[in-house]
């Protein structure tokens, strides 16, 4: 299958997901991503403003303060760019993707994040992943040192061969299925 047709399926199966299911499913990879030792250690973690059929990121954007961490959220340019910005709910603007993303285009350095919490629609057992499209995550993952997890449902695993630019995800958390 190709890389479009994965996408294809894996957004309509997102979209189709039982919403209490999908509730208690994003609840499960919460608390399994904050017992992670990367988690516990990071300082400054970067995560992304999802979709409503995505995992809902707010739970990890709430609890992450709560712990006193500091959130970095992703503001995107043209050709791939992409950096990270400190979360402010109040300067969030919508993308032409439908997005909520920063104003603010104050990146923090690459190196000042512990951890970045990867968005993707397909996964691999490798932890590659297939994202939307655009390449935004592989390009800034390609040199990044910190650690990086994704959070997935389990219908959103996959055997597939990776691109040659393709950076997998050190951990990949999948819920069970309810």
């Amino acid at each position: 299958m190709m890389k479009k047709n994965y996408r294809t399926q894996v957004i309509e199966d997102l979209k189709k997901q039982d919403k209490a299911k999908k509730v208690l499913r994003d609840e499960q990879l919460l608390e399994e991503l904050i017992q992670l030792e990367a988690y516990q250690k990071a300082h400054v973690i970067a995560t992304y403003l999802a979709f409503p059929f995505e995992f809902d990121t707010s739970l990890l954007i709430e609890q992450a303060q709560r712990d006193n961490k500091s959130i970095v959220v992703p503001k995107t340019y043209p050709q791939g760019k992409m950096i990270f910005v400190v979360y402010d709910e109040a300067d969030l603007q919508i993308t032409k993707f439908g997005l909520k993303e920063p104003r603010s285009e104050e990146a923090l350095e690459k190196s000042a994040i512990d951890l970045i919490h990867v968005p993707g629609l397909a996964f691999n057992n490798e932890g590659y992943r297939i994202g939307f499209g655009a390449g935004y995550y592989d390009q800034y993952l390609a040199d990044f040192q910190g650690d990086t997890v994704s959070t997935i449902y389990s219908f959103q695993q996959f055997t597939f061969e990776p691109s040659f630019f393709d950076i997998p995800v050190k951990e990949v958390l999948v819920s069970g299925d309810l």
